[in-house]
């Protein structure tokens, strides 16, 4: 693992964590109401906690405080006692909010740095102008790991833990590895280091409330990256789009199974109301978007006036994996348009967003490149298209859907447990480090079926022209183009993309295919 302290500011930040710890102080602890702000929160929490500090938290809500710091709160937590706040996944844009705090601050971010850098104790963030320590791509989780590491190092030092345990900080290496995957930062380097470790960490379920999640999404296989991203994930981010923005902190600091299985049946179930939000304000946001495709436009920027600003982001994932391109979705109300946006591998919508603020479009604005936030007046919402569409004209040229890096065919009597197996040696998967994509050629639908309460999972068994026959799964099918050619079951020879895998049922290994996109076989 890389010194900490090659981050800037990382030796001010663990020194001043330290004597908090020597004194007993009482520490308040700022977050963000998504995954990563939840897992880096509680990361803070349990290590000062576990340390002998009182710790004080708060989770903005998205529609009334909104992101990052705010002076009421602040001042809230001040106010309550806390001599010492830390800002994690936020904080690097709010300079001018935290040098008002009656009380030392230390930001724990990565969100690019837009004008000066705060003035306070310490700001570490690889991702602010100065920092050389080649940390890009950590998630704020990250950045609260290595400051854990820090602290501790400068506690051994002094001696302090001569006359007690050292905890363990492996321990916490789950919170980092659900943020790492659900923020969508690259699984390179140390980053795979933290998953591959944190899936470790996760799959003992010593974490009641990260145990209970996983109980309420029906994982009972051993997690992986995917089971992060799209089980846990979504059920904790659920919370801080539409309902109470600390549930999925509250879930993660949970120390009893009570508590936890309570949390987690709340978290799933505001899911389920999340989906149903989703699902209304889709057809009209990719009706929208389609117009815009249709005009020529570079970029998708679609609003409305009774959507729900918590869904915004999502629905701009749906937009930008439909129509591979930077997406932008916004909720109307009381002249003002709030949303959030996506962009595809190679095009920078954070810097676009940053740039746009900058040039006095946006009220406010941030992120990075593959996601980002923004608010504006209504009035100027086709002056922030036009910006975007010249800024990142590059996407004019993407094509209509994002191209297929495909590794190698596999005849389907080639698909064999043992090469599942060994595919999944090279996990975990995720950006940087793809689940390798093969192609079954010639094969047949001898049979497909939807599947699960919604209908939305498709399930096929292939067969090849050799012989052979494959279990095969399509997830969110819907009523789309690939799910129909699969259920036709006509006779004609498909070539079918996706990825092979061994999976886990009841105790029994066996060699599944997930379906991606497929080819007819043109004679």
């Amino acid at each position: 693992m890389p010194d900490p302290s090659t981050m800037t500011d990382m030796d001010k930040a663990a020194a001043r964590l330290a004597a908090a710890v020597r004194n007993q102080e009482t520490v308040g602890v700022f977050g963000d109401y998504d995954v990563d702000g939840a897992c880096s929160g509680a990361l803070m929490a349990l290590m000062l906690r576990e340390l002998g500090c009182t710790v004080l938290s708060h989770v903005p809500d998205r529609m009334t405080e909104g992101y990052g710091p705010n002076a009421p709160a602040l001042a809230g937590l001040v106010h309550r006692g806390a001599s010492l706040v830390v800002c994690v996944d936020c904080g690097t844009a709010a300079a001018d909010i935290l040098a008002s705090v009656e009380a030392d601050v230390i930001v724990l971010d990565h969100h690019a740095a837009q004008g000066d850098i705060p003035r306070v104790i310490a700001t570490v963030n690889p991702n602010r102008p100065d920092c050389q320590s080649g940390l890009r791509m950590l998630c704020a989780a990250g950045v609260a790991f290595m400051t854990a590491v820090a602290t501790h190092r400068v506690l051994r030092r002094e001696g302090f833990f001569a006359s007690r345990p050292e905890p363990d900080l492996k321990q916490l290496l789950d919170l980092v590895a659900l943020a790492t995957v659900c923020d969508v930062m690259p699984l390179v380097g140390l980053n795979r280091a933290f998953v591959t470790a944190g899936l470790k960490v996760l799959g003992r379920r010593g974490r009641p409330g990260l145990a209970a999640l996983l109980d309420v999404a029906r994982i009972t296989e051993i997690p992986t990256a995917m089971s992060l991203g799209w089980a846990l994930g979504p059920r904790i981010n659920a919370a801080g789009r539409i309902s109470e923005a600390d549930l999925g902190l509250r879930l993660l600091l949970a120390e009893d199974e009570v508590s936890a299985r309570g949390l987690a049946a709340t978290l799933d179930s505001v899911n389920r109301t999340r989906q149903t939000v989703e699902a209304d304000m889709l057809e009209d946001a990719m009706a929208q978007a389609q117009a815009q495709v249709e005009a020529g436009r570079a970029t998708l920027v679609v609003a409305g006036p009774q959507w729900h600003a918590g869904v915004v982001g999502i629905v701009a994932g749906r937009i930008k994996e439909k129509f591979n391109r930077p997406a932008c979705v916004a909720a109307l109300a009381d002249g003002l348009a709030k949303g959030s946006g996506r962009s595809v591998p190679g095009i920078d919508l954070g810097a676009a967003i940053i740039a746009a603020r900058a040039h006095g479009l946006l009220i406010s604005g941030g992120g990075h490149a593959m996601a980002a936030g923004f608010g504006l007046h209504t009035k100027d919402l086709e002056a922030f298209h036009t910006f975007l569409d010249e800024r990142l004209a590059a996407a004019a040229l993407l094509p209509a859907a994002a191209d297929l890096r495909v590794e190698g065919s596999i005849a389907v009597e080639g698909c064999t447990l043992e090469l599942a197996q060994q595919i999944h040696r090279l996990a975990p998967f995720g950006p940087g480090n793809e689940e390798p994509l093969v192609v079954l050629p010639r094969v047949r639908v001898a049979r497909a079926e939807r599947i699960g309460a919604e209908g939305n999972t498709l399930r096929a068994f292939l067969e090849g022209e050799g012989g052979g026959r494959l279990k095969s799964v399509m997830f969110r099918a819907g009523e789309t183009p690939l799910a129909q050619v699969l259920l036709a079951r006509d006779g004609g020879l498909l070539h079918i993309a996706g990825h092979l895998r061994a999976e886990t049922w009841n105790g029994r290994v066996s060699v599944g295919f997930m379906i991606v996109d497929a080819a007819p076989v043109h004679s």
